[in-house]
């Protein structure tokens, strides 16, 4: 299953990489469809959606890749409950985004890079929090140094050009 995830993930990166060059915080975000379990290879699953950070573009605080991937989804499938599927995002879920995951439905979340200081899992809990309905299982870590990579190659020439 592993290069399964992989195979996605790099496509998750790509989205990445068009937030970086639009100047928005590089995240990347992928929903397939789950496969069935005699499917080995990745280009017989259908992407439901994908998605990159617009939040500037748009000027919209939600436009996170998570939620805008989560609404290409729906419109997909024809229904909010995403039960079927599994969401690949190149860098952990904010609070907002696991929310969203988790009222999806999402069973399966994968992820690149955690975020430590903000992550909707790792400091807040919300996918896997007791009070609520539904958790999604959780993979960490696939292609964890090429996602880590794209967020600090972003930030590092931020901070080095001049503001505008």
């Amino acid at each position: 299953m592993q290069k399964f995830h992989e195979y996605f993930m790099r496509l998750a990166l790509r989205e990445a990489q068009r937030s970086a060059e639009e100047g928005e915080v590089p995240a990347g975000c992928v929903i397939v469809e789950q496969p069935a379990p005699d499917t080995r290879l990745p280009a017989a699953v259908r992407v439901l959606g994908r998605a990159h950070n617009q939040t500037e573009r748009l000027k919209d605080a939600t436009a996170h890749a998570e939620m805008i991937a989560l609404t290409q989804a729906a419109a997909a499938k024809g229904d909010w409950r995403l039960c079927d599927t599994i969401l690949y995002v190149t860098k952990e879920p904010c609070p907002m985004c696991a929310g969203a995951i988790v009222l999806a439905r999402v069973p399966l979340v994968v992820w690149g890079v955690s975020d430590p200081k903000r992550g909707g899992h790792t400091v807040f809990s919300i996918l896997n929090h007791p009070g609520l309905n539904h958790r999604p299982q959780v993979v960490t870590g696939i292609q964890e140094a090429e996602c880590l990579a794209v967020l600090q190659t972003f930030f590092r020439e931020r901070r080095t050009r001049p503001n505008p």
